[in-house]
């Protein structure tokens, strides 16, 4: 008798639940779930507050609701049995992050306390904390923190402490009534099995914790904030799990709503890219998973620790136990390309898209394929929610260079592509030339589904070939690959997650090689972006900072008038 589990997929948006088979990782049914409230970057819930500047948060409601919808939804449309459903895993953007009180509840479900925006879930992009980022690096630096090399040399604003120091700063009442901080993926989890326990792989990345060495000194906490001095033994404490292992079974409570069993084996929490590693068949070093969405993920396995400028961290065991896991990224990708669709598209291209029957990316899609490397005559970084890796900065702002009266929107469209390209190329190169080699890219998420010009771009300016993932629910496949670990053998899943990858992943037959004429324009169109890149970003010209203080001085000026008024 066939053996599945399931795996959740918590996106920026949305949440889908994926039945796999375990004997060859064939994806059974799929639902989606959107959040229906959303990403609140504007105004909170009910009171309708407005939200400042950099601001993300999320409703911990939905993420319940992706369960009790998705799953018996996938159950109903298979008609599998619950006995033969042997575990639950899950995957989440990351940092993720709210607060709870001593039962395990968000603070946002308090009546009281619900128009506070530090009471609700601070989402992955949330870089409000950019201020409290910038002290925690100088004071870091200044001690010599030993930590401090292991995330390329800056901790980004849209981690733990940060955001943590953030909300102490701006709410200490919140602060206060906080009883844990915790991140998403491990509150989803309680919810599943009444056990809360915290997963490697996000304490390692996001929290400043070493494998070996647990979290930084209170010495260091005190230096950030003497409030914060006995942090890590009181709002984030707790033991820290391997990926696989089994967090509990499924309450009696949760196996109602979902229509399972109770006592399902249900795997501690994973990061969504982190996920997508061993679903593409990648565990040895060597092979650069890049899990491409809105954002991207860069994943790499190394057998030692090394220092590699602006990489998101390096965590043993923190994706494939047994390895060091390296972590960079891109800030925006296709987000990116969904702003110049949305906003900066003319009306006429929507229009001749619609007439040929398309949507507007595939059409500008086809018309940038018609054109060489270089032919567009443009150059752009791609920053448009600022550097993730390497320079770890959040203030930083995209541009586009070399606009004439002819410029086309399909040049404009290639040109974001290529950014993006260049962007990966500066992560690649950074962990190459440090002692960590990449020799081999993978390709997972929406867009290598979707764009084949993007690939072909990716594997022309990396050099490398590219191998794409046969899943379409990539990240869900790994966290589903990670619940049949915590199942067990004995139960019809694996012991370990290598085994299951050997007979779970899948990448397609078809892979992209890079053209060499292509390469060699690509060289000469990089040399440019990586002055454009350290003028910019390294201090040459602050002027997108500058702006941006300027934005935000006007915007205040505004909001005062208007209260004024």
């Amino acid at each position: 008798m066939s053996k599945y589990t399931i795996g959740v997929d918590y996106g920026t948006e949305s949440g889908r639940a994926v039945i796999v088979d375990l004997s060859d990782g064939a994806e059974i049914a799929t639902h989606v779930t959107p959040y229906r409230h959303g990403v609140m970057d504007e105004v909170l819930p009910g009171s309708g507050r407005k939200l400042e500047m950099d601001w993300a948060l999320e409703h911990p409601a939905d993420y319940i609701e992706v369960l009790t919808i998705s799953i018996p939804a996938v159950m109903k449309e298979t008609g599998i049995s619950p006995d033969d459903i042997i575990g639950i895993g899950i995957d989440f953007t990351a940092c993720t992050m709210l607060p709870i009180d001593a039962q395990g509840q968000p603070l946002c479900f308090d009546e009281n306390l619900k128009d506070n925006p530090h009471s609700w879930v601070k989402l992955w992009k949330h870089h409000a904390a950019q201020d409290e980022a910038d002290r925690l690096n100088a004071i870091a630096s200044q001690r010599g923190e030993v930590f401090l090399p292991r995330y390329g040399g800056k901790i980004s604003s849209e981690w733990m402490i940060a955001k943590i120091w953030q909300t102490l700063n701006e709410a200490p009442d919140i602060y206060n009534q906080t009883d844990r901080f915790v991140e998403a993926t491990d509150w989803v989890i309680s919810q599943l099995s009444g056990e809360l326990k915290r997963n490697q792989c996000t304490a390692g990345y996001k929290s400043i914790y070493h494998h070996r060495e647990g979290y930084p000194d209170r010495e260091f906490f005190k230096a950030l904030d003497p409030r914060l001095e006995n942090l890590t033994d009181t709002k984030l404490r707790g033991e820290i799990y391997d990926l696989g292992a089994r967090a509990g079974g499924l309450t009696e409570e949760m196996a109602a709503k979902l229509g399972l069993n109770p006592g399902t084996a249900v795997a501690v929490g994973n990061v969504d890219a982190h996920a997508a590693v061993p679903a593409v068949g990648v565990v040895t070093p060597g092979k650069l998973v890049m899990a491409m969405g809105t954002s991207i993920c860069h994943m790499l396995l190394g057998e030692e620790e090394r220092e590699v400028e602006g990489m998101c961290g390096v965590v043993e065991n923190g994706i494939i136990p047994g390895y060091y896991g390296y972590e960079a990224g891109q800030s925006a990708v296709g987000d990116i390309f969904a702003w110049f669709v949305d906003h900066a598209v003319p009306g006429e291209v929507k229009e001749q898209a619609v007439a040929e029957g398309v949507n507007v990316h595939v059409w500008l899609e086809r018309k940038a394929a018609e054109y060489k490397p270089g032919e567009t005559g443009l150059l752009a970084l791609d920053w448009w929610n600022g550097n993730r890796s390497v320079l770890v900065d959040t203030n930083l702002t995209g541009l586009i260079v070399g606009y004439t009266l002819l410029t086309k929107p399909e040049e404009v469209y290639r040109t974001l592509l290529e950014a993006t390209a260049f962007g990966t190329r500066k992560i690649v190169d950074a962990f190459h030339h440090n002692g960590v080699p990449v020799d081999v890219l993978y390709a997972c998420g929406g867009l290598p589904q979707k764009n084949r010009l993007l690939m072909q771009i990716y594997a022309d300016v990396t050099g490398r070939e590219i191998k794409v993932a046969a899943s379409t629910q990539t990240p869900a496949l790994g966290a589903a690959m990670f619940a049949a670990v915590a199942a067990g053998a004995e139960a019809g899943g694996y012991d370990d997650i290598v085994e299951a990858a050997l007979h779970m992943a899948r990448v397609r037959d078809e892979s992209f090689k890079p053209i060499p004429e292509n390469a060699a324009v690509y060289d000469k169109l990089y040399e440019e972006y990586s002055r454009l890149h350290d003028y910019f970003g390294r201090g040459g010209n602050p002027v997108m900072k500058k702006l941006k203080t300027i934005k935000e001085e006007a915007r205040r000026s505004t909001e005062t008038a208007s209260i004024h008024f």
